[in-house]
C-alpha cells in the first residue's frame, strides 16, 4: 500500500513537473515577458532583385513593454531566433542566427531609437539601403543604433533618421544569388 502511494505521489510529481517545463524559458525571464511570435513573409523582387521568402524555423523570442511616466515606451525582446532566407527563383537558402538582444524606445512624438546587440535582421528596403551604403536586406552583427519616426499608431516605421554599425553586415541578397 505504501508502495501505490508512493508512485502516485512520484506521478504526480512528474506530471507536474511536465507541465512547467515547457514555459520554463518565459518563467526564467520574470514577469511581463511575453512570446513574440513571428510571421513567415516574402519580400518582393525589388528588395534583392528575386523574391526573398524569411521563415523562422526556431523562434523562442520574448519581449516585455513597459511605459513610463513621461509616455515613451520601451520595448525590451531577447530569446532565441532563427530565420531561413530562400531565393524563390533558385531556392537557395541561408539560415542565420538572429537571436539579439534589443531595446527600443518609442517616444510621445512617434520617433524612437533602438539599440541592438548581437545578431539581428536589418530590413531597410532598396531607398534606405542605398541612403546608408547597406544591404535591402542583411543581418548586423555587434552593436546597431537606429532612429527615426513612426507613423500614428506606432506600427510602421516612416522615416529612419540615423543608422550606425559596429561590427559587420551581412549582405542576404548576395548570399543567395
Amino acid at each position: 500500500m505504501r508502495r501505490l502511494g508512493a508512485t502516485v505521489a512520484l506521478g504526480a510529481l512528474l506530471g507536474m513537473l511536465a507541465a512547467v517545463v515547457p514555459a520554463s524559458p518565459a518563467l526564467a525571464r520574470g514577469p511581463k515577458w511575453q512570446f513574440r511570435p513571428k510571421t513567415p513573409t516574402t519580400l518582393p523582387a525589388a528588395w534583392c532583385g528575386f523574391e526573398v521568402r524569411v521563415t523562422y524555423p526556431v523562434n523562442r523570442e520574448f519581449g516585455k513593454i513597459s511605459k513610463a511616466s513621461d509616455g515613451s515606451i520601451t520595448i525590451l525582446a531577447t530569446g532565441s531566433v532563427v530565420a531561413s532566407f530562400t531565393n524563390l527563383e533558385t531556392g537557395k537558402t541561408i539560415t542565420e542566427n538572429l537571436s539579439g538582444p534589443s531595446k527600443t524606445i518609442v517616444y510621445p512624438d512617434g520617433s524612437f531609437t533602438a539599440l541592438e546587440h548581437g545578431r539581428n535582421e536589418l530590413y531597410l528596403g532598396p531607398a534606405y539601403a542605398a541612403r546608408f551604403g547597406l544591404p535591402a536586406l542583411g543581418v548586423t552583427v555587434g552593436l546597431r543604433s537606429t532612429s527615426g519616426t513612426f507613423a500614428p499608431g506606432g506600427d510602421v516605421v516612416t522615416s529612419i533618421t540615423s543608422l550606425s554599425v559596429h561590427g559587420h553586415v551581412i549582405d542576404v541578397c548576395a548570399a543567395l544569388r
